[in-house]
């Protein structure tokens, strides 16, 4: 990079990369903690602040850093205190972010791209369509200004946990997403734990193993069916990924660390992959992995057919999978009010791609 290089957003810059910048500019390595310190601890980002740093440095910044942030165009309130954003990127675009308060426990549900192009049958997002990847200063504003959102709210509010389980597929958007997961967990940046910043893929089997080299973030694998011909027609990428090289893939990546486990996302529809025997065969698929069975039962999209299992039957297909040793939980249903429900997310609001047909008369 050289002086006459165009601005570059800083959110994009995970520490390495920030002191590799830096030391290609002939700046000090400290420069970058006092920056990250303003930036992320006091979400500082008026340079003319920064007291601590030189006046070059300032007026170099000034030059050529900036702090590109999404606008929120919506705050949605859940009657649950679930809390919905809608973030309309700098190209018009726009994804949600969803805050899920319980107890001293407060997760942020952040998106990963515009869309999604796994095309899941049962889920809103994916009627969408697909539109582009974030880039790692869109994926971390979303937690930086749900924090300073939250704060200006004065309510005690915090964000202590991050899942990538918004919009998108994560895994598809690999190198933006480690950078913004080593900011999530960088003691000068948000200084998360390892276990508390969760990716949820689909099964991209190639980025699953390429996760485990570079990063120990908790892996979170939405499985939806206990068998491929049922999991292909529910999850097209299935045909790509069959169910047990994911499964495999999955043990690969907690190794051999104790205490470790993945996380199983199964949605439960009714009719289609919620009775006993779908259960029963579903603990015969993740026999042996050290693995949580989170169930989540069907939130109601408009226009999908699919609907909710009742309360008995998801209790039935619980204790099945417990009677084999599989830790089993049910996840409540939050902010459904406001569509920040599982599976939910931008059900009612299109991408610019497709407003830019509409407009121009194509759709």
């Amino acid at each position: 990079m050289d002086d006459q290089t165009p601005f570059f957003n800083l959110f994009d810059l995970d520490r390495e990369a920030l002191l590799a910048l830096l030391a290609e500019r002939g700046h000090r390595p400290f420069r970058a903690t006092q920056l990250m310190k303003w930036v992320y601890h006091r979400r500082v980002t008026d340079y003319t602040a920064m007291t601590d740093l030189s006046k070059p440095f300032r007026t170099w910044l000034e030059t050529h850093a900036r702090f590109d942030l999404p606008t929120a165009v919506s705050d949605q309130k859940s009657r649950d205190g679930t809390r919905k954003w809608l973030f309309e990127l700098v190209d018009g675009n726009c994804v949600e972010t969803v805050y899920i308060p319980d107890g001293e426990r407060g997760t942020l549900c952040i998106s990963s791209q515009v869309g999604c192009p796994i095309d899941c049958r049962f889920c809103a997002t994916a009627r969408q369509g697909f539109n582009r990847n974030l880039t790692t200063g869109e994926i971390v504003a979303q937690l930086w200004l749900a924090r300073a959102a939250l704060d200006a709210e004065g309510a005690g509010r915090e964000v202590t946990n991050v899942v990538l389980m918004g919009m998108g597929e994560p895994l598809l958007n690999f190198q933006a997403v480690v950078h913004a997961t080593n900011l999530m967990k960088d003691d000068l940046a948000f200084g998360l734990s390892k276990r508390r910043v969760t990716l949820s893929t689909s099964g991209i089997v190639p980025a699953m193993d390429r996760l485990a080299e570079v990063s120990d973030i908790s892996l979170a694998v939405s499985i939806h069916a206990p068998n491929d011909a049922l999991r292909s027609e529910l999850v097209p990428i299935n045909r790509k990924y069959p169910l047990r090289e994911v499964v495999a893939a999955a043990k690969r990546y907690i190794g051999a660390e104790r205490y470790r486990v993945v996380t199983f996302e199964y949605v439960l529809l009714a009719g289609v992959n919620d009775q006993p025997e779908h259960a029963r065969e579903l603990a015969r698929v993740l026999r042996g992995v050290p693995a949580k069975v989170n169930l989540i039962p069907y939130n109601l999209v408009e226009g999908i057919h699919y609907q909710r299992p009742g309360d008995h039957v998801v209790d039935a297909f619980r204790a099945v999978l417990q009677a084999h040793g599989l830790v089993t939980i049910t996840r409540k249903t939050r902010g459904d009010d406001i569509d920040a429900a599982c599976g939910q997310l931008v059900g009612k609001v299109d991408s610019r791609r497709r407003r830019d047909r509409i407009a121009k008369g194509i759709e």
